[in-house]
């Protein structure tokens, strides 16, 4: 396959995106992406028609032999799993991987429901509603029918229960973030009836490094009173930021000059029905490091 710079700057930002939404983690996904283009560049007899779908295919055939892999790892894994953060900057506005890493798919709860899904039900899904793929690329990808990509589709569809597009406001969403971070610090507790729900689930991923806890929580009553706890533990040079992470407005805990945690809301119409915070310091070491990717 014929290869260069302008190739590798063209559709870098596709299987980059690709990767991270089947996986979720930037890591592991940028690994696969080098590990893709190298295997492309030592193709050098075969003709290839259409660059962009041989390229997504081999790289959906990594990512599906690395989550076969890594389920028996996930099964183990101690505590809730939470995709690794994307962090966005305003700096970088003209990345070229921006048009595609804003579609929809990219929020923290998007890619926890991806969870759910097959590797296979996972890879029809993202390329047929986030890259616009026809079926007929689909079949060609995936390596199956396309009758089974529309069953794998629709099945995909059913299972992934977030109303993605009512919940990707992010102005709205960050006065919702912000309106609960006041409520939360001034013990305002109608406010925090109106903005949290009942019904909230609170998962803190810890990976076994840190302390974290080990079940999701549920209820307002006992994330509210996991939240407290957790605030009167915080160092005396503890401070946060809301920045962009997936898209989303959430807040940046920083302790001992370096990034502590992250924290993201799944919020609908207003009110706050999951929250997600991650302290594996190996999903924060690339942030921690000053090594802050897109924008």
């Amino acid at each position: 396959m014929q290869l260069n710079n302008e190739a590798y700057r063209l559709y870098q930002p596709l299987l980059f995106s690709l990767g991270y939404r089947m996986l979720g983690s930037v890591v592991d996904t940028e690994d696969i992406v080098q590990e893709t283009f190298l295997r492309a560049y030592q193709i050098k007899d075969q003709k290839i028609e259409n660059k962009k779908a041989y390229l997504c295919k081999m790289m959906t055939n990594r990512c599906l032999d690395f989550l076969k892999s890594a389920k028996k790892r996930r099964e183990v894994y101690i505590g809730p799993w939470n995709p690794e953060p994307l962090f966005f900057f305003s700096d970088m506005h003209d990345h070229p991987s921006e048009a595609l890493l804003q579609k929809e798919g990219l929020s923290i709860a998007y890619l926890r429901m991806m969870e759910q899904l097959s590797p296979h039900e996972r890879a029809v899904l993202l390329l047929r509603e986030v890259f616009d793929f026809s079926y007929r690329e689909i079949s060609t990808i995936v390596e199956k029918t396309e009758d089974n990509c529309r069953k794998l589709y629709s099945r995909s569809k059913q299972k992934i229960s977030i109303v993605e597009n009512e919940s990707l406001h992010y102005e709205r969403n960050k006065d919702v973030v912000n309106r609960f971070l006041k409520a939360f610090h001034i013990q305002n507790t109608s406010e925090l009836l109106e903005l949290v729900s009942d019904k909230v689930t609170l998962y803190s991923d810890g990976g076994g490094k840190v302390k974290a806890a080990v079940r999701p929580i549920r209820t307002r009553t006992k994330v509210l009173a996991f939240l407290i706890g957790i605030r009167k533990k915080t160092a005396e040079d503890y401070y946060y930021e809301i920045r962009n992470v997936n898209g989303q407005p959430s807040l940046i805990n920083y302790m001992n000059g370096t990034i502590h945690s992250t924290v993201s809301f799944y919020i609908l119409h207003r009110t706050i029905k999951e929250i997600y915070i991650t302290m594996n310091p190996d999903k924060l070491k690339l942030q921690s490091a000053g090594v802050l990717f897109t924008r």
